[in-house]
């Protein structure tokens, strides 16, 4: 004997908007209350550094080259148009100095040809 009933039994629904209200309403409260720090008004102090400018060499000639093929030394130009010239205008630079230390500085572009050397 069976005493059940045969009644369709309804499957339970769980309704998600009261849940999604309510969320809102925490979050909105969450955003309202809740205080941002400014981070970019802390005062911060930089270490410095204390270095000391290295010695400038006393005995020392700059030579300067352009793209052109002009000369300077000791930011003078020099009409070289030749090793000869360029040598006598070193030695003037030179004058009594004992081992001068002679510096370089060239355009990647400069002309070789005028004191005897050759263009790469």
């Amino acid at each position: 004997m069976r005493f059940r009933s045969r009644t369709i039994r309804e499957e339970p629904e769980i309704n998600f908007i009261p849940l999604i209200d309510v969320l809102l309403v925490i979050l909105i409260f969450l955003m309202v209350t809740t205080t941002y720090s400014r981070f970019a008004e802390l005062q911060i102090n930089l270490p410095t550094a204390e270095a000391q400018q290295p010695p400038e060499r006393a005995e020392q000639i700059d030579v300067a080259v352009d793209a052109k093929g002009n000369y300077t030394i000791n930011k003078a130009a020099v009409p070289a148009n030749n090793a000869a010239a360029l040598g006598a205008a070193l030695k003037n630079a030179a004058g009594d100095m004992k081992d001068p230390v002679v510096v370089i500085n060239a355009d990647a572009n400069a002309e070789g040809s005028r004191t005897g050397g050759h263009s790469p």
